[in-house]
């Protein structure tokens, strides 16, 4: 058997769905095959079948897959004359393979066969079925032919395969692990936040999720005020004339929302930076003015398919936390250089210490002269250079404007998420004609750096909740402290404390109900709150407080002035 080693792991799990095609044809052999990619965490197939699959399927499927596993089938790729290839997708009764098959010209044909099943493929597959060491079938979704809500619904199952069992069950861990954190359940039995179908894709904030929200908020406006940025705030709705100069019209048209009034068409923003480019303008910049570093959490909105719709990963409106700094080509190292040590300080105050890096070269898709692009990158490229910090290579992966160095932080239980980006654009500020005055008394370009470190204030925010599972830390819990009495005589007492924990800007509220105490410790630890203050006589007699702290730690009874003390610090640190 050849050595998996010698194999990706895209190359196993595409093999692997070729393998589920394969036994879904055995079990269902009405099913109309579509097309079956490695993703991320594994891969999926999707089927035109009438009759849904069920959850029952999947043992089913797997088991059949298994045994061609064991059968040893080898994948064999060969190419395939366009007529041909039809021929064979058409008396088959494919039309999915045949409407692939008609993009594609004569010469770019390829099939790949294991066993009895043929596939129309580009390649990439191990040599073996048996090297298939570990896999599973995880899950069934419906998705649109082609992405495009328009066309038929098709019947996708999800997978994902490992070179060992003991890979396949550590990420099936984390799966169960992920399962517990949704933020989408914590969002609700916590009261953070919901969805209405009156505004899909558009998250409602409560009370308690808007602590959270706005101590992020205050936390990032702390930060870049350390870093001498200004904060700006610009329109959501602007003139279509300004997105087509921009480029953003001709590249994301298809994700804006327009509205037309009075003065003519206008769009809601997708992105901030064109409103950044407008506040430079509005006066003659002098060298001596750069860098000049506008901050703006601004709110976007982009059109959304309803099925990739997911929580706050992925919605219709959302804020970027945005910083748009023009500066010159000299300054452009030491810019970066800062943008890079902000983004990587405010990780970690989160807990984020294991943090991927990319650089993002130009896509296919993309404005600009090569000349503009090949020194936009290699600036970057010195950047993460000269700060000695290690990078993929992402080729393409650019924005339409301009390269980028992408962020991909690592949660609690290992997912990764790409978060934090830094992107330099010479094409804004020629498209906006925006100049400064040089120390020759010239009139020069600026360079704009785009960048965000949440990248979506919702995203992250449901990130964070997934990442402590609820369980924030102080200074972001949306209760720090509740305090709870032991009989009904207490309330006094337990009020004065409330008010003194309030006054002393810590979050607090009360259960001065009937019940007995133990059920209110039990509701206590399922809200997550980091602190339970319990009150009876002898506190009352004391002047003290019995302190619980979550996870049921008991720390004995202190005075409210060293609490208020311990309770300060530990916001202050912003520990987890």
């Amino acid at each position: 058997m050849t050595n998996t080693a010698s194999y990706t792991l895209d190359q196993l799990r595409h093999s692997t769905a070729h393998i589920l095609a394969q036994a879904v044809l055995d079990l269902f052999p009405e099913s109309k095959l579509t097309i079956g990619p490695a993703i991320k965490d594994g891969f999926y197939y999707d089927f035109d079948r009438e009759t849904p699959f069920l959850d029952e399927d999947l043992p089913k499927i797997e088991v059949r897959m298994q045994q061609i596993i064991e059968e040893g089938q080898e994948f064999k790729q060969y190419p395939v004359a366009k007529q041909e290839a039809e021929k064979f997708w058409l008396e088959r009764c494919q039309p999915y393979k045949v409407e692939i098959l008609n993009a594609l010209e004569e010469g770019q044909i390829t099939f790949v066969q294991n066993g009895p099943f043929t596939d129309l493929c580009r390649g990439g597959h191990i040599h073996n079925t048996r090297e298939v060491a570990a896999f599973k079938l995880i899950s069934i979704a419906g998705a649109y032919w082609r992405g495009n809500e328009n066309n038929k619904m098709l019947r996708r199952i999800y997978g994902t395969a490992f070179f060992s069992d003991k890979e396949l069950q550590q990420y099936l861990t984390q799966l169960e692990e992920a399962k517990k954190r949704d933020h989408r359940k914590l969002g609700r039995q916590l009261d953070l936040f919901s969805f209405h179908i009156e505004a899909p894709g558009m998250p409602f904030y409560h009370p308690k999720g808007m602590r959270i929200y706005d101590s992020l908020v205050s936390y990032w406006l702390e930060e870049h005020r350390k870093e001498n940025y200004q904060i700006i705030k610009t329109p959501i709705m602007l003139k279509d004339i300004l997105w087509r100069k921009s480029g953003h019209y001709d590249h994301y048209k298809e994700n804006m929302f327009f509205s037309e009034v009075d003065e003519g068409s206008f769009a809601v923003k997708p992105m901030n930076c064109p409103g950044s480019t407008l506040v430079y303008s509005t006066a003659q910049k002098s060298y001596r003015e750069l860098p000049l570093k506008l901050a703006e959490l601004g709110q976007v909105h982009r059109r959304e398919r309803s099925g990739v719709l997911h929580g706050l990963f992925r919605v219709n409106t959302f804020t970027i936390d945005d910083a748009h700094i023009f500066c010159t080509e000299d300054q452009i190292e030491k810019e970066i250089s800062d943008c890079i040590a902000l983004i990587l300080r405010i990780y970690k105050t989160f807990g984020f210490n294991d943090i991927k890096i990319g650089l993002s070269t130009r896509p296919k898709d993309s404005m600009g002269s090569d000349e503009i692009w090949n020194k936009a990158i290699q600036s970057l490229r010195s950047a993460l250079d000269h700060n000695k910090i290690s990078y993929q290579v992402n080729e393409g992966g650019g924005a339409f404007y301009g390269p980028k160095i992408d962020f991909e932080i690592t949660d609690s239980i290992g997912r990764e998420w790409q978060c934090g980006t830094i992107q330099l654009d010479f094409q804004m500020p020629e498209r906006f004609d925006l100049t400064y005055i040089s120390a020759e008394n010239n009139q020069k370009r600026p360079v704009m750096v785009h960048r965000a470190v949440f990248g979506s204030v919702e995203r992250f925010y449901g990130i964070l909740v997934e990442h402590y599972g609820g369980d924030f830390p102080l200074w972001l819990a949306p209760t720090q402290v509740r305090v709870l009495t032991i009989s009904e005589k207490n309330r006094v007492h337990a009020q004065e404390v409330i008010s003194l924990l309030q006054a002393k800007g810590i979050r607090t509220e009360g259960d001065l109900s009937d019940d007995k105490v133990g059920k209110k410790i039990r509701e206590a630890e399922l809200q997550k709150i980091p602190y339970v203050f319990v009150l009876g006589d002898k506190e009352a007699a004391s002047g003290q407080v019995s302190v619980r702290k979550r996870g049921g730690k008991d720390l004995g009874s202190l005075s409210p002035d060293e609490i208020i003390s311990m309770l300060q610090r530990e916001v202050a640190d912003k520990g987890f």
